[in-house]
């Protein structure tokens, strides 16, 4: 119950970005460690307070880019509005925060204090920090089952094996090649560049490069859920 005998907080406002790739085989976040109290050494969220002049979309960005180059951001959406008011200390402060994609192809430079974490091995987090990175997690996790999202986070031109690669890392579970790209070729994502990729060390059948049709996102099918292989032969829709 809120005691109206004590004035209220004046209430701030912060952009935070959930930036993922996946790097290595598995999802991951870019994180920043605290020098400074509250939660220092803890790790955040690249972000900060909304500047007067400032609408929350250009804020983010010019935040960004102290921690990386947003030219090489593919995706950026907003997230969710987190208003809980003890998420920060002593504070009354909302933040909207934002989910950013870097496709696996790129490799940001970035400054002394900032990394990369794979999502299934954060570090200890600042504030309500973990619950925003989830909630990327969880949008990008259902986007890819009903819109094209798969682009922002894949190379300019891929073999149907790194694809699978890049949505089993996201998704959480291994998918199956074939039905990852017929499901994708049916919904007409994929398109063939008539090219092949460089032969392994094994030797083979050189594999066949693709690329998304359209880079820019757009549902493809509304109803569609991308389901475990327990759930769903294949871990794909049919």
């Amino acid at each position: 119950m809120v005691d109206a005998t004590t004035p209220p907080l004046p209430v701030a406002h912060e952009v935070l970005a959930a930036v993922l790739q996946v790097r290595a085989g598995s999802l991951q976040v870019l994180l920043w460690e605290r020098a400074l109290e509250p939660h220092a050494h803890r790790w955040s969220l690249p972000g900060g307070r909304l500047g007067a002049a400032e609408d929350v979309e250009s804020s983010i960005k010019r935040q960004l880019a102290e921690k990386v180059d947003v030219r090489q951001l593919s995706h950026v959406e907003q997230l969710a509005v987190f208003s809980a008011p003890d998420r920060i200390p002593d504070e009354r402060v909302v933040a909207t925060a934002f989910l950013g994609l870097v496709p696996s192809d790129v490799d940001p430079g970035l400054p002394p204090d900032t990394r990369w974490h794979p999502l299934d091995a954060l570090p200890p987090t600042a504030f309500d920090h973990q619950s925003i990175v989830h909630r990327a997690r969880d949008r990008l996790r259902s986007k890819l089952s009903y819109t094209n999202i798969g682009f922002a986070l894949a190379p300019p031109t891929f073999t149907i094996s790194a694809l699978r690669g890049l949505y089993s890392a996201a998704l959480g579970y291994r998918v199956s090649a074939t039905n990852l790209q017929r499901v994708l070729s049916r919904r007409g994502l994929l398109e063939p560049t008539g090219e092949t990729a460089p032969p392994g060390r094994t030797g083979g059948r050189p594999a066949a490069l693709f690329r998304f049709v359209e880079r820019t996102m757009a549902v493809t099918d509304p109803f569609a859920v991308l389901r475990p292989p327990n759930q769903a032969r294949g871990g794909v829709p049919s």
